[in-house]
């Protein structure tokens, strides 16, 4: 299983996701964690099943989002990469370039107060 990781190490409201990425890689360390930036060639091209684990603003605790509840959500930024990210998969989504994205969303909060949350998000994917 892989989980591609976005955020910025320089924002804090968009630095979760990676904080958190080292103590995730211990506890799962059968599951490939990889860092992505949505302006490089993203997601690979053998890739049409995708989870990702991203900020997303507005949410209040982690949870699992899929395109379709990010697409009914148009009037406000949703993600410090909503103009990048979350249109490129959407449009590989309508072209049937992509099948399915899984995104584990988390709040702009303090690590302790979702790691719990995230952890077992993970573990419902995996468990799938």
């Amino acid at each position: 299983m892989k989980i591609y990781i976005f955020g910025n190490p320089l924002v804090k409201e968009d630095s979760l996701p990676l904080r958190i990425l080292p103590t995730l890689k211990k506890l799962f360390p059968r599951i490939e964690f990889i860092i992505a930036d949505p302006n490089e060639n993203f997601p690979p091209k053998s890739e049409k099943d995708l989870i990702i684990l991203d900020t997303v603003k507005g949410i209040k605790e982690p949870m699992i989002l899929n395109l379709d509840d990010l697409a009914d959500i148009k009037s406000t930024p949703i993600s410090p990469h909503d103009y990048d990210l979350l249109f490129h998969l959407l449009l590989l989504k309508k072209t049937k370039k992509l099948n399915h994205v899984k995104i584990i969303g988390v709040p702009e909060k303090k690590r302790g107060e979702v790691f719990g949350s995230i952890n077992g998000l993970i573990k419902s994917l995996k468990d799938r």
